[in-house]
């Protein structure tokens, strides 16, 4: 069904990159999602009224609190693709993990919710009267909240979007929700063992679970979080294919929503070449990855010495050496300033996020490396961590 609407709703439904596709597929999941919890909070509370069951009507509100999640996302969508203005010059695409993170909210106030009623029936069990009707709805409503979590996932991953992926979370936690119902009905029918209570507890578990991880789904992104690995790849490669860049560093990701990606790098060029040549190099690669990546670029130009072979050469033998100590281990911005007595070298090293050895270790391993390369050298080193 949604890939009919897909195609009837949403022009150019494949360009998943567009802000303005992303919230069409937002808006039209958030729209669906909404109708179907309302027809299942109907069914739903109707047989949990001609059965008396206090567990089935309680899913009943459930479901009519997803209709809820819904109308979040969906708002979600439309606020987050709203273009940029004087007071938002980014955009307010973050809206969206907002609303993915109020949808995780709700999933965990509804397994507490549960576990409450659930250890309340534990301590004060009821008969619960089960018919061909209530069990075909149960039913039913497990289908239908399977077929939810599909297309939320599916099109969640499609457009990349962390609040459509926790709504597909919600859809699968209400879909073993219902099972347990189900089960604890059938149960009750069969058996006349009343386990709604236990199987409650154990649904509210789960629930509770699906909850925290898809609050931090939401919440990372809107703390910061490192760059997604690919992604990095693609820009170092991007970027290394224009011929007068040598090296790139410290490069910086700034994620103001899905699609809305700003960069900052620092690209090392030859010190001998045309400044203005440099310069025209440099706005066609930010222009290229605007185009390529979809991202804002702003590179800073680093110039290092290419043609002087002393400085070269010894480039390469302290980069070899620095790989001895730990191959994680990089430099750049390696520059040799010659004194009557020594020469400084001036680079900055940088060790990855939770390195083995703490900065002082490195600076003093690399400095030792240095020297043992040239009694006249003095390493000056300033160690970076990398997040990418």
């Amino acid at each position: 069904m949604i890939s009919l609407l897909s195609r009837i709703f949403i022009r150019d439904g494949g360009n998943t990159e567009s802000a303005a596709v992303r919230k069409a597929y937002g808006v039209l999941c958030g729209a669906v999602g909404i109708c179907l919890n309302i027809l299942l909070f109907l069914g739903k509370f109707f047989a949990g009224q001609i059965s008396g069951s206090i567990a089935i009507t309680a899913d009943a509100f459930n479901n009519l609190s997803d209709a809820g999640s819904s109308a979040v996302t969906l708002l979600g969508f439309q606020l987050g693709g709203q273009k940029a203005d004087r007071e938002h010059p980014f955009g307010h695409g973050r809206l969206e993990y907002l609303s993915g993170l109020a949808v995780a909210m709700l999933i965990v106030l509804m397994g507490f919710e549960l576990a409450k009623s659930s250890l309340d029936k534990i301590l004060h069990p009821e008969p619960v009267q089960s018919g061909g009707l209530v069990i075909a709805i149960l039913a039913a409503s497990i289908a239908v909240k399977l077929y939810m979590f599909l297309y939320n996932r599916s099109i969640g991953r499609k457009v990349h979007s962390v609040a459509m992926e926790a709504t597909a979370m919600d859809s699968l936690s209400d879909c073993a929700a219902t099972s347990a119902v189900l089960l604890a009905t059938l149960v009750g029918r069969f058996t006349g063992l009343m386990i709604d209570g236990w199987c409650g507890i154990l649904v509210a578990v789960f629930i509770l679970w699906s909850g925290i991880n898809a609050g931090k789904e939401t919440l990372d992104p809107l703390l910061g979080q490192p760059a997604d690995p690919e992604f990095v790849q693609r820009v170092k490669e991007l970027v290394m294919a224009h011929d007068k860049i040598i090296g790139i560093h410290d490069l910086v990701v700034h994620d103001y929503g899905p699609g809305r990606l700003m960069i900052s790098l620092h690209a090392e060029v030859s010190a001998s070449e045309n400044v203005l040549e440099l310069h025209d190099e440099i706005d066609n690669t930010e222009k290229e990855l605007k185009e390529v990546l979809g991202c804002e670029a702003v590179i800073h130009m680093d110039p290092v010495v290419t043609d002087d072979g002393v400085t070269g050469e010894t480039r390469e033998r302290v980069a070899a050496l620095v790989k001895c100590i730990d191959d994680q281990i990089s430099i750049h911005d390696f520059r040799m300033v010659a004194g009557p007595t020594h020469t400084n070298v001036i680079f900055d090293a940088v060790v990855p996020y939770k390195f083995r050895l703490t900065d002082d270790e490195v600076r003093v391993k690399i400095e030792n490396a240095v020297r043992a390369l040239d009694g006249n050298y003095y390493a000056v080193v300033n160690v970076e961590k990398s997040y990418t």
